[in-house]
C-alpha cells in the first residue's frame, strides 16, 4: 500500500502542480521565516509517510525500550562505579547530584532511527539533552496541508499527523507542578539558548506556540540573565521553567559554576527541563551501556529483548575483550579490522561532528580514527542499513525525482512514551541537518480511504 501511495503522489505532480506546489512553500518559508539558519529547513515536495503497521511498531519499540534506559539512569544515580561507564566530566558528575525537583532526567528526548522493512527497526542515538525539530515539524504539516499536489491526495488517501509540540509541553508543565508542588501556579518560561544559534528560529514557533496556550515566554539567551534575591531574572521578567536548549557542555564551557543559571537551578530557584541528570542518558555511551553483554543481568527479560532487538551493536572504544553476535572479540584489533561494518561517534557532540562512517574511508584515516578514539571518549557502533525512497523536488522548472535516505525520529514525552515523529532525508550517509546536508520533512500516517 505504502509504495502505491507514494507513486499515486508523484503521479499527481505534473508541471502545473509542481509548480504550484513549490511556489506554496516558497511563500510559506519566506512568511514565516522557516530557515535553518539562512538554509529552508523542507526543500522537497512530499512528506514522509508511515503506514499504521509501521507506526505501531514504532510506538511500541519506544515504549518498551524506554524503561532499559530507566533502568540504567536508576543504577548510575545509585552508583558511582557504574556512572563511569558514561564518560561524564568532572562538572557534569557534579551536576549530576542536583535534584531537579521531579523525577524525570528527559521529560522531552527524541530517538534518532532507521526503518529498513516492517519488521527492521534500529534505534542508533537518544537526544536525551536538548531534543530539536518538534515546532520544525508541525509547522511543515500545516504548511503542506495547502500543498496543491497535498489537497489532491487526501482525496483518494486518508493522513493522519503526528504533532509533536503539545508533548513537549505537556512534559514542560508536568515537570513543573512537580517542581513547585502543584498544578494551580503557571509557569513564567524562558526558552534558553544562544542568540547565534541557527535553530532560533525554532524558538521563535516555541514561543508563539507557548503564548498561545497562555503562557508568558521569552527567548533569552544566558549571558543576558543575572540571578539575585533567589529570582532568576531577566531584567524584569522573572523566569520560573527554562527550556533548556542550550547544551550543558557550552553553558559550563562559557559560564562555569557561578553561571546565575546553574546557581539558580541547584538552588531549586528555577524549574530547569531537561535537568542536569539528563547528561548520562544523552552521552553516546548509554547505547553501549544497553547493549554490552556485561550488563545483560541489570535487565529484566523482555528489556533485553527490546534491546536485542532494536538497538544496535554498540560499545565504548577501549582495549577490551567482548562479544560480537556472540562470538568473543578483542575489540580494537576486530574494528579495525572490519571498518566497513562500523561507525565512530565522539561520546558527547552533537550535528554529525566527529562521525566516521568506516565504509566511507579507506585503511589509513579509519585507522587514525580509531587512534582518536582511543585517546577520548568514543563509541563504536555497528553499521545499520540505511533505507531510500524517492522524493520530488521542483528546481529550475523541471520536476526531480531524486532517491535520498531517511531516517526517523520519534519525540518522547514524559520518558515513557512516544509522541510526534520527525523525517530527516539526505543524499549523504550522513543524514544530519546541522551538518549541513538534507532536509527535514513532515510525517504522516497514511491509508486508503
Amino acid at each position: 500500500m505504502l509504495a502505491d501511495a507514494i507513486q499515486r503522489y508523484h503521479d499527481l505532480l505534473t508541471d502545473q502542480v509542481a509548480a504550484d506546489s513549490q511556489d506554496h512553500l516558497d511563500r510559506q518559508t519566506e512568511r514565516r521565516q522557516f530557515y535553518f539558519g539562512d538554509r529552508p529547513i523542507c526543500s522537497v515536495l512530499r512528506p514522509r509517510f508511515l503506514t499504521d503497521v509501521q507506526f505501531r511498531l514504532l510506538q511500541f519499540a519506544v515504549k518498551d525500550l524506554l524503561p532499559a534506559f530507566q533502568r540504567v539512569h536508576e543504577r548510575a544515580l545509585k552508583d558511582a562505579a557504574f556512572r563511569k561507564h558514561f564518560s561524564l566530566s568532572e562538572a557534569e558528575e557534579q551536576l549530576f547530584a542536583v535534584d531537579p525537583g521531579y523525577a524525570e532526567p528527559s521529560p522531552t528526548a527524541r530517538f534518532d532511527s532507521f526503518f529498513y522493512a516492517d519488521d527492521e527497526l534500529k534505534f542508533t542515538e537518544y537526544n536525551a539533552e536538548t531534543p530539536a525539530g518538534a515546532a520544525y515539524h508541525d509547522i511543515l504539516t500545516e504548511i503542506f496541508y495547502g500543498m496543491p499536489v497535498f489537497q489532491d491526495f487526501r482525496r483518494r488517501y486518508q493522513v493522519r499527523p503526528l504533532p509533536a509540540r503539545p508533548g513537549v509541553l505537556d512534559s514542560l508543565l508536568d515537570s513543573f507542578a512537580h517542581w513547585a508542588g502543584n498544578r494551580s501556579t503557571k509557569p513564567r518560561i524562558a526558552i534558553l539558548d544562544w542568540n547565534e544559534v541557527p535553530t532560533y528560529s525554532e524558538f521563535r514557533l516555541f514561543r508563539d506556540f507557548f503564548t498561545t496556550h497562555g503562557l508568558e515566554c521569552r527567548i533569552i539567551d544566558p549571558r543576558e540573565v543575572v540571578y539575585e534575591n533567589g529570582r532568576l531574572m531577566h531584567g524584569d521578567y522573572h523566569i520560573t521553567l527554562i527550556y533548556k536548549r542550550v547544551l550543558i557542555s557550552e553553558l559550563l564551557e562559557r559560564g562555569g559554576f557561578d553561571h546565575p543559571v546553574v546557581r539558580a537551578v541547584r538552588d531549586r530557584a528555577v524549574c530547569m527541563v531537561n535537568s542536569f541528570r539528563c547528561k548520562a542518558l544523552y552521552k553516546k555511551a548509554s547505547l553501549a551501556v544497553l547493549s554490552d553483554e556485561a550488563n545483560a543481568g541489570i535487565f529484566e527479560p523482555a528489556q533485553r529483548s527490546a534491546i536485542e532487538r532494536y538497538i544496535p551493536w554498540t560499545r565504548c572504544v577501549i582495549e577490551r575483550k567482548t562479544t560480537f553476535h556472540g562470538q568473543p572479540i578483542d575489540l580494537v584489533p576486530f574494528v579495525l579490522a572490519n571498518r566497513d561494518r562500523f561507525v565512530l561517534k565522539p561520546n558527547d557532540d552533537y550535528g554529525g561532528k566527529g562521525i566516521v562512517l568506516g565504509w566511507t574511508v579507506d585503511a589509513t584515516a579509519w585507522e587514525a580514527a580509531v587512534r582518536t578514539a582511543l585517546a577520548s571518549p568514543y563509541v563504536v557502533q555497528e553499521k545499520v542499513r540505511l533505507p531510500r525512497e524517492v522524493f520530488p523536488g521542483w528546481h529550475q522548472g523541471n520536476l526531480h525525482l531524486i532517491e535520498r535516505m531517511l531516517d526517523t525520529n520519534p519525540f518522547v514525552t514524559f520518558g515513557r512514551h512516544m509522541d510526534g515523529c520527525l523525517t530527516r532525508i539526505s543524499t549523504e550517509a550522513l543524514l544530519n541537518v546541522t551538518s549541513g546536508g538534507g532536509s527535514t520533512v513532515p510525517t504522516f500516517v497514511v491509508e486508503e480511504r
